[in-house]
Order: structure tokens, then C-alpha cells, then sequence
């Protein structure tokens, strides 16, 4: 009887979540506030919970840590392969205590402390166990239990670690059937340590085992995907949308940015505070409800 109730709970779950991002609701307008930052070429950006914002600089090859109010803290980088170096940050992702980049030239995954000490790099491209490899990686997160999650361009999958680099196991290549990975863009991680993955026109969602849990279908060709707490955020280089998992948890909604007129294409963007912020190449652009 319980077997039954939580097989009919999981297929409601997967039900629920194959529907939830078709409903676009009304528009919600967000206004111009203010622009902090000045980059050459940013190529992503990450927000912790206390309010610090971590910008890659692909052109620069640094990475800087700022505050909301535009204040820069630190600076680090420059190109190379040794530890603090970068050739090609092309992801960062921050949480309380470290900030994880996605070095893509050099097939690694540096994690610095929160004040962009080096700590460790990953790197497992020439690795004798062929689960493990990754190259070219261009996203990463962890789980609210420390682990690692690394999408790898390479071989179009996702591979998991433990907090101390173990390999713990890789899904979404060409044997996960319905679910491989095509031609896998960014990833995001849910509060319930779900993945979503933007995989060419679809969204593809993982359980944190590596376990398929449902494919929702897209009109829109999205470039980024960003969480904060129930907030998760959706763009390509001209809309965003937004999802709310604790109120409009079935609806799409689309984000009117008024007051500004753009001269640079969207990087990336994410919620925070009740503010959006909007990654550009240049700089990042605040917009209030």
C-alpha cells in the first residue's frame, strides 16, 4: 500500500512538472534603478546569500567579487593554467562559504574560498576511468549537501563529486535514453536539489541521483538559468523570465524591463533581495518590482 501511494506521488510529481513551465503568465513590469560594475566581456555571474556578487570576465580571463552597491572586493586571474588563472571562465557559481569557476580551456573546476583564496582545482580530462572524465566544462553548482555537479560539454553529460573531488557518478550521456543530453548550455540547481538543464530547445530535470525525472519542451531558445532560493530565472539575449517554486510555482512569467534602453545583449540574470539583476558583457543593470 505505501509502494503504491509513493509511486502514484511520484507520477503526480512528474505530472506536475512536465506542465509547469507551459503556462506564461501576464508580464510583470520591472523599472530601470541603477548599473553597478564595469567589465570588458562578462561571461556569468553568481549572487550568495550574503549579498556578495562573484562576475566572470572572459576577456580579462578575472574573476571579481563585488557588493550590491557596486563596491569591488577583490580581483583575481589573469590567462594561464596555474591555480588563480583562467582561460575562459565561462561559469561561476557561489554559495556561503566557497565559489566554484568553470575554467573552460584548461578542463577544470577551480573552488576558491568566499574571499577568492584558492583552495583546489578538479580536473579529470586525462583520468583512466573514462566516467570521470570531463572537458570544455561550462557549468557547475553544488548541492545544500556539498556536492558537485559539473556539466560537461564534452561528452554531453553531468558529472557528480563529493565536497572532497571523489567521483561519485556521471548521467545524462548517450546511454540515459530519452534523457541525454543533446547539446547541454547551463544548469541550475532547485532548493529540493533538483538539476535543470537547458538542452537545446527543452529544459531536461535530473533528481540529485542522477535519475530522469521529466523533459518540458520549449518555444523560447534560453541561454542562461539561475537559482536563488525558491527564484529560478530564465534568459537569452534579450527576455527574461522568471519562476516562483513557492507561489506561481506552474507559471512562466515574463519580465518587462522598462527605463533603459539596451545596447548590450543579456548575459545572464537572477533575483535577489526582490531586485533583478541583469548581467550584460559591460555591466550589470538593477531593476525593482
Amino acid at each position: 500500500m505505501i509502494y503504491k501511494f509513493l509511486k502514484m506521488t511520484r507520477w503526480f510529481y512528474i505530472l506536475f512538472l512536465a506542465s509547469m513551465l507551459l503556462n506564461i503568465s501576464q508580464a510583470q513590469d520591472y523599472y530601470f534603478s541603477n548599473k553597478i560594475g564595469e567589465f570588458e566581456e562578462a561571461s556569468a555571474f553568481d549572487i550568495n546569500a550574503s549579498g556578495f556578487i562573484v562576475v566572470a570576465d572572459k576577456f580579462k580571463n578575472e574573476i571579481i567579487k563585488i557588493d550590491t552597491n557596486g563596491n569591488q572586493i577583490v580581483t583575481i586571474g589573469g590567462y594561464g593554467w596555474d591555480a588563480a588563472s583562467f582561460d575562459f571562465p565561462a561559469d561561476v557559481f557561489s554559495n556561503a562559504l566557497s565559489v566554484y569557476v568553470c575554467d573552460f580551456n584548461n578542463h577544470r573546476v577551480q573552488r576558491f574560498d568566499k574571499d577568492l583564496n584558492f583552495i583546489s582545482q578538479l580536473n579529470t580530462r586525462e583520468s583512466e576511468n573514462s566516467e570521470e572524465r570531463f572537458g570544455y566544462p561550462v557549468s557547475c553548482v553544488t548541492s545544500n549537501i556539498g556536492d558537485l555537479f559539473i556539466l560537461d560539454s564534452e561528452n554531453k553529460r553531468i558529472i557528480k563529486f563529493d565536497l572532497f573531488g571523489n567521483f561519485i557518478q556521471q548521467f545524462g550521456g548517450y546511454d540515459a535514453g530519452k534523457f541525454s543530453l543533446n547539446s547541454p548550455r547551463k544548469f541550475a540547481v532547485t532548493p529540493n536539489n533538483n538539476l535543470f538543464v537547458i538542452d537545446e530547445n527543452r529544459i531536461v530535470i535530473f533528481d540529485q541521483y542522477g535519475n530522469g525525472i521529466s523533459i518540458i519542451p520549449l518555444e523560447l531558445y534560453f541561454t542562461s538559468i539561475k537559482t536563488i532560493y525558491s527564484l529560478l530565472t530564465l534568459n537569452n539575449t534579450d527576455s527574461i523570465y522568471i519562476i516562483n517554486f513557492k507561489e506561481n510555482f506552474h507559471e512562466l512569467q515574463k519580465v518587462n524591463l522598462l527605463g533603459y534602453e539596451f545596447n548590450e545583449n543579456i548575459v545572464s540574470s537572477l533575483m535577489f533581495n526582490n531586485k533583478l539583476y541583469v548581467l550584460t558583457q559591460k555591466d550589470i543593470l538593477v531593476f525593482i518590482p
